[in-house]
């Protein structure tokens, strides 16, 4: 069993906290009515409520060259989209279904949904008029992965996650573009930083999996080893189902992941979060390690469904569970 190291905050990361506003408040927990996200981290300095703490991690980050070369634009594809097409391609929306996925899957993305968006998934103070979102599912490699956390000298298993982000802002901008040529609006979505979609319940409406005790998706193949990236559009398509396969309850089973968090961030139960009751990370406690790690990742690595070819054998296992329940 992996064991939780002893770790202690710097108390100077506290100097670049908002005074008297938790993160958990920002993000809604204890909330009993539901509402769409507010802007916390990785958008706009200016417009969210940790703008000056996201400076300070940015400019960390850059500072041991990290990021530097590696979220270069020339990695992460085109800064623009290609001009809509004059002329508009019209087709049933279940052909349009199999044509962006299978262009979204030979185009560098490892998993594709789509999903009618909903209002909820929008971040406050932004407004998005497409009614469909194409999620895609950007895999890592987990050995390189597993190398966290990161150190300046030793940064490899946050380059992955880089990398990743990288391939997913190229896979978006690909497909956006795709469907722009066909003379339909489209507008890519990539991470690390946020744009006015919150992809995960977007990618739980379409199909990738369940929500994990750590935050971050479990899918039935590529576990916890992904990431997301989206793009948005009025081209008519077929949304795909949710996909319940039992990992949820292997959660609330499973300690390996709260076991292994050096600040303790991981809950042993679900929190009520905007109405929703759900896992959820403490902000405030995950964000320094993060910040000293370089990006952390500890929690996805170490899940059990990460460990390459097992996701697939405990997807079977639990899913016979469901069954019997």
């Amino acid at each position: 069993m992996v064991k939780r190291e002893t770790w202690t905050p710097d108390p100077a990361i506290y100097d670049y906290f908002p005074e008297d506003v938790s993160g958990n408040v920002v993000n809604g927990v204890g909330e009993r009515a539901p509402r769409r996200p507010s802007p916390i981290f990785w958008h706009r300095p200016d417009k969210e409520a940790f703008g000056k703490l996201q400076e300070h991690v940015v400019a960390r980050f850059n500072s041991v060259g990290i990021y530097h070369d590696v979220y270069a634009y020339g990695d992460r594809g085109p800064k623009k989209p290609d001009p809509v097409a004059a002329g508009r391609v019209d087709q049933p929306a279940a052909a349009w279904t199999r044509i962006v996925k299978d262009f979204a899957l030979a185009n560098e993305a490892d998993l594709v949904g789509i999903a009618r968006v909903d209002p909820q998934w929008i971040f406050e103070g932004y407004e998005l008029p497409d009614p469909f979102v194409i999620v895609l599912g950007i895999t890592m490699d987990h050995a390189i992965l597993s190398q966290v956390p990161s150190t300046a000298e030793h940064p490899e298993g946050q380059l992955e996650v880089a990398v990743a982000y990288n391939r997913g802002a190229r896979a978006a901008m690909k497909l956006a573009n795709f469907v722009r040529t066909q003379g339909w609006d489209a507008s890519a979505h990539s991470g690390p930083w946020a744009s006015m979609l919150s992809m995960m319940p977007a990618a739980l409406a379409c199909g990738f999996g369940e929500l994990g005790k750590h935050g971050s998706l479990i899918n039935r193949v590529h576990g916890a080893s992904f990431r997301l990236a989206a793009v948005t559009t009025a081209l008519p398509l077929v949304p795909d189902a949710p996909d319940a396969f039992g990992a949820d309850d292997f959660c609330t089973r499973c300690q390996v992941c709260r076991n292994a968090c050096p600040p303790d961030a991981i809950f042993d139960t679900k929190q009520l979060v905007r109405g929703v009751e759900k896992w959820y990370v403490d902000f405030d406690k995950c964000i320094p390690y993060f910040n000293e790690t370089y990006g952390c990742g500890i929690c996805i690595a170490v899940c059990p469904w990460s460990t390459p070819g097992r996701a697939p054998k405990l997807a079977e296992r639990w899913s016979k569970r469901e069954a019997w329940k």
